[in-house]
């Protein structure tokens, strides 16, 4: 469990990170850093084949070696009960990555499927003779690529709870009969996650085996907890799931990948606690990351450049043991008003390691293709991109017709063009210059919707002044711990330095999985029910004693500021929460809050929005493309905190910047294997890649959220692929439809 003392700060402020100075002084304690009596080490022997069957595994020379104390495989694993996948049920968390029983099957699924863990006394003995276990395979005839699996795409019962197909009005026959019309296709490659600190776990039984403690690097420790409690039948009470630090996750660890499960197998059998800490290389082979996106956008406008006709389709690829769309035609189904939109999403199933949420799914490669066919159609109508795009602005939904709680698109645009100097951008391609480097600027949409998860949160005030709020959430370095600690000082009016948020631990109150840019709303949210619940019962601990100056008062004539409670009438006149807990005898306050998902969501489209400029360079000679400038303008509602949501948007870009430029999963489609993976090979950005960031946030609460606050974790991404590619064509007069933007596509 981690607890942090806030040193300074209140909502709105851009308070400093509260767990920065132990994560720079070495402080902070990761899941690989913990050390445990008697630790033993583990390593994964993975499959070789993409599809077929184990039909022998010889360990004898792997036993043999000096240090080794197990070799677990389907023979000797202990029994571990299916449970429910992610997202596959409602009722309660859920954290399986996918339905495969490891080691509880002879079946091969996909290249790197583990099939046999070896323990040993050092985490070097272990890789070693994990290298030396021999398995004879029956491979079958297995469906690995994705180009030629596109004709067996078919539509999904539906995208994460959304129809696959959405329709209105006749798409195609309004492209047919429009003045001016464009209609590609744009693709996107498959991606890894790369984050700091790899996926690591440890586990330890109790003696009886009826208790389990596992440190994980996890975005979901409510899940991972209720998947434990699952997979070894045990009660949830005699599980504990620890993630006090998580270095970085961008929907890599949201889902309990198969090492999780194996460490705790791994520490039954050996009766020791037990490490398994992932190579770079196992990362991609175990951890699903973003799936290959092909997508046809298609747009009919007027030669005022209204819409007539918006049609976005395509295909996307997953496992078979998982089930996850990439829902690459949500942001169309929000961003421009069209009397005629045609959206369809279809999926084909292939024998590859199962993919996952990578920051902002969906959205991050629609918008690159969305995005680029606007730009593409003001260039055919002769039309700023901006005034097409403001000229299309929509009053309403225009999937559902619900009003949006607030949309301010139109300012982000006004904002961003004045601080980038967008005037001064010549529309016709290759028209600036700089010597032999071509200089062009693009924009785009940034979007991504708004979410609020079901949260618990308790909150504590004790005899000393100070306060501590609980909850199981995670802090992965987008500022949660900040972020609530200053709404628990806004919500009591105690100082922020007197403050205390715990969390990281299933001991805690449930939070949701920290992804979708929900944690800050949802946590937000329980954290202020909790608060609540703590203010009534201070409230009614005094309203009936002769001896407060509150006595008699009601509820809503009072003030909670100056670390006590107050009359509304007369500030000055009340009482700290020090002086009520001694005059009772009591060591403290505490109580619980409960926030279910806000029914704004039933009624409104709530989302979070942006413009993303970019300036790029590209080298006449070579095809080097150069970001130079980048600026995003931000609609994400009330921003908490300035400085840490500022690393969110610029850490975001950046990512963007590689998915433009970079980034790109290879996959040998003869072996079903990736074969670029190491972060040698897989080109992530680097500090030459990284231009000046400029982030400006329009800072307007919502008043359809808690707090006021809209997500803004991935929002970042998205349009960013699109800018620069949009840029890319303003310099160089060609339009790069797939991405990675490399030299061969400019020099072709």
């Amino acid at each position: 469990m981690s607890s942090i003392q806030v040193k300074h700060g209140a909502v709105g402020r851009p308070v400093s990170r509260v767990d920065g100075v132990v994560k720079t002084t070495g402080k902070a304690t990761f899941t690989a850093e913990y050390q445990l009596d008697h630790l033993a080490h583990a390593s994964l022997v993975p499959a070789h084949i993409p599809r077929g069957s184990v039909l022998a595994i010889d360990d004898s020379s792997a036993r043999r070696l000096p240090g080794v104390l197990a070799v677990i495989t389907r023979e000797n694993a202990p029994k571990m009960r299916p449970a429910e996948i992610f997202g596959a049920t409602e009722t309660e968390p859920a954290a399986d990555a996918s339905s495969i029983q490891h080691l509880a099957t002879d079946e091969i699924y996909y290249y790197g499927q583990p099939v046999a863990v070896v323990v040993a006394e050092t985490r070097e003995q272990a890789e070693y003779a994990a290298t030396l276990v021999r398995v004879e395979y029956a491979p079958a005839e297995a469906k690995t690529s994705f180009a030629a699996a596109r004709g067996t795409a078919v539509m999904p019962a539906d995208v994460l709870g959304e129809p696959a197909e959405v329709r209105k009005g006749d798409a195609e026959r309004a492209l047919a009969a429009a003045a001016h019309r464009v209609d590609h296709v744009y693709r996107t490659p498959p991606m890894n996650h790369n984050a700091i600190e790899l996926h690591a776990t440890i586990a330890e039984w109790s003696a009886d085996g009826q208790h389990l403690t596992v440190y994980d690097a996890t975005q979901y420790v409510a899940g991972t907890h209720h998947m434990f409690a699952k997979k070894f039948g045990l009660d949830l009470e005699n599980v504990r799931v620890i993630a006090s630090f998580v270095g970085g996750g961008f929907g890599g660890k949201g889902t309990a990948w198969p090492h999780v499960t194996l460490a705790a197998a791994a520490a039954k059998i050996v009766r020791r606690p037990v490490k398994l800490v992932l190579s770079r290389e196992q990362v991609y082979y175990t951890v699903g990351g973003r799936t290959p996106t092909e997508q046809r956008v298609a747009l009919g406008a007027t030669s005022a450049g209204r819409l007539t006709a918006l049609i976005h389709t395509g295909i996307t690829e997953t496992s078979r043991h998982n089930e996850f769309p990439e829902m690459f035609t949500f942001p169309a189904r929000h961003l421009y008003a069209s009397d005629n939109i045609w959206l369809q999403q279809k999926v084909v199933y292939l024998d590859v390691v199962p993919n996952t949420f990578m920051r902002a799914p969906g959205e991050c490669p629609g918008t690159f293709a969305l995005e680029s066919a606007i730009d593409e159609l003001a260039h055919e109508i002769a039309m700023d991109p901006i005034a097409l795009r403001m000229q299309n602005e929509p009053d309403r939904d225009p999937s559902t017709g619900a009003l949006f709680s607030m949309r301010s698109l139109r300012e982000a645009y006004r904002v961003g063009a004045e601080k980038f100097g967008w005037t001064r951008r010549r529309a016709a391609p290759r028209t600036t210059r700089d010597g032999r480097y071509l200089l062009g600027r693009g924009v785009a949409t940034a979007y991504y919707p708004t979410h609020q998860f079901p949260s618990a949160a308790r909150v504590e005030i004790r005899a000393d002044g100070s306060v501590i709020g609980q909850s199981s959430a995670h802090e992965m370095g987008m500022g949660t711990a900040t972020a609530q600690a200053q709404n628990l000082a806004d919500q009591l009016g105690v100082p922020l330095e007197r403050v205390r948020f715990e969390y990281g631990d299933s001991r805690l109150p449930e939070a949701p999985v920290a992804g979708g840019s929900n944690s800050t709303v949802s946590v937000g949210a329980s954290v202020i029910a909790a608060c609540d619940a703590v203010k009534r019962k201070i409230h009614n601990q005094i309203v009936e004693d002769g001896r407060s100056p509150l006595f008699g008062t009601r509820f809503e004539e009072v003030l909670f500021h100056d670390g006590g409670i107050y009359r509304r009438d007369d500030p000055a006149r009340g009482e700290t929460f020090t002086a009520i807990l001694q005059r009772f005898g009591k060591a403290m306050f505490d109580a619980r809050g409960d926030a279910a998902r806000d029914e704004a969501h039933s009624r409104y489209s709530i989302g979070s929005y942006g413009a993303q400029f970019s300036e790029v360079r590209v080298d006449e000679e070579t095809g080097e493309v150069r970001v130079t400038r980048f600026l995003g303008v931000f609609d994400c509602g009330r921003i908490i905190n300035p400085k840490t949501a500022s690393s969110q948007f610029r850490g975001g870009i950046v990512m963007g910047i590689g998915m433009a430029l970079t980034e790109e999963t290879l996959f040998d489609v003869r072996l079903g294997r990736i074969v670029n993976p190491s972060l040698a090979e897989y080109h992530v950005p680097v500090n030459l890649d990284v231009p000046n960031i400029e982030v400006h946030f329009l800072d307007v609460p919502d008043p359809q959220t808690p707090m006021g606050a809209r997500g803004l974790g991935e929002i970042g991404i998205t349009g960013t692929a699109a800018s620069i590619a949009n840029a890319v064509f303003n310099a160089t007069g060609r339009r790069i439809r797939e991405l990675p933007i490399t030299l061969d596509k400019l020099l072709e």
